[in-house]
């Protein structure tokens, strides 16, 4: 497909230069630039949580309606001051 793009005098001097320094036309060096970008902000896979739960029924029924402070309290008591 053809399209019209405006560039600066300057980069396009450069892009030139890079182009004939590589030994590539300039159209390669612009789509070799557009597919780096391009591939660059691809989105990734969005992130999965892996399952970590372990086998069991839930809190134990002393526990249920227990707050989280005496839950953590608990799992704390004897480890410290």
């Amino acid at each position: 497909m053809k399209t019209t793009v405006e560039i600066s005098d300057s980069l396009l001097r450069e892009a030139r230069k890079t182009a004939a320094r590589e030994g590539v036309t300039l159209r390669t060096l612009i789509e070799r630039g557009l597919h780096r970008v391009v591939a660059e902000t691809k989105p990734g896979a969005p992130f999965k949580l892996r399952r970590a739960s372990f086998k069991g029924k839930g809190l134990q029924p002393g526990l249920r309606d227990a707050s989280w402070e005496h839950i953590r309290d608990l799992a704390y008591e004897g480890r410290g001051s």
